[in-house]
């Protein structure tokens, strides 16, 4: 998700979680024999703290400990005491509401820099926790498709939360050097997967659409917005589609937990939607999507 830059002062005084100390923003460190520091081998989630509360906590937790499952690595810590950092980290920083917290598991501290697993001595476990706008990006975002595409599970699960990112930089870099704010990512076969950062959606026929979801995240708010089409009688499909479908879309929007449900203005320089018709059913499901969070 494109952010602005943080202009909120706050958040040059927050204190950062380390494997159960804090410490000031710039006293945080992580050793350079860091795991995720060396190679991105760890896996992170992103919370947002909503009317002092977490929101879809357990099912974000559930996608951690998944992820590092997936990829062999020992938490040695349970739910209840990643919820009690979690809360003290909350507690200490003094935030109630606007607030985003970034858990981050890796493989620990290597013995030498070599990529064999067996050389790291255990996690380290950090909770990075800013104020932050909801929702930065309230006019909408353009976006343009790239040439980096959403890679086979063979090579590296488009669904695994990692700390290994430079495909999705290298296609956000792609896209902001061709003047758009994020990259719209094809599948190994060409259709329409997702953004560098967050789920993608059309609009067509009054029906809302998105990808299979074999080549991106899954994304929490996106599993929420398909189940909010349902519960609002708008028919919803998981289906491979094309830019042909793509361009000729009524609406379209992304989402992230961050920022929930962003409008897309343009994409590869065509205007989607018409302000003259509106944006009906992004606005509708941006509506339901505020209300379960604040019920």
């Amino acid at each position: 998700m494109p952010v602005n830059k943080d202009t909120d002062k706050r958040n040059q005084n927050i204190k950062i979680y380390i494997n159960g100390l804090f410490y000031d923003r710039d006293d945080a460190k992580i050793s350079v024999f860091d795991s995720g520091f060396l190679l991105g081998d760890g896996i992170w989630e992103g919370i947002r703290l909503v009317n002092n509360t977490w929101v879809f906590l357990d099912e974000h937790l559930d996608r951690l400990f998944e992820g590092c499952k997936a990829i062999d690595i020992n938490i040695n810590l349970s739910k209840n005491e990643i919820k009690t950092a979690l809360l003290e980290t909350q507690k200490i920083n003094n935030m109630s509401d606007s607030a985003h917290a970034r858990l981050m598991i890796t493989r620990g501290n290597k013995i030498k820099p070599f990529q064999q697993p067996s050389l790291s001595d255990g996690i380290n476990f950090v909770i990075i926790m800013e104020h932050s706008d909801p929702n930065p990006n309230n006019d909408g975002i353009n976006l343009v498709t790239v040439p980096q595409v959403r890679g086979l599970p063979m090579s590296q699960d488009p669904k695994l939360n990692s700390h290994s990112k430079l495909n999705c930089i290298l296609a956000c870099i792609q896209a902001n050097k061709a003047g758009g704010d994020e990259a719209l990512m094809l599948d190994p076969y060409g259709f329409v997967s997702t953004t560098n950062s967050c789920n993608f959606f059309i609009v067509r026929n009054n029906e809302v659409w998105t990808s299979t979801g074999d080549y991106c995240m899954n994304g929490i708010t996106r599993l929420k917005v398909i189940q909010l089409c349902k519960n609002n009688n708008i028919p919803v499909f998981e289906k491979n589609f094309s830019l042909v479908d793509v361009y000729s879309a009524q609406e379209s929007f992304i989402t992230g937990t961050l920022g929930s449900l962003t409008q897309v203005l343009t994409i590869d320089g065509r205007n989607i939607g018409s302000s003259d018709d509106g944006w009906p059913i992004t606005e509708k499901l941006r509506s339901s999507y505020k209300e379960l969070i604040n019920a």
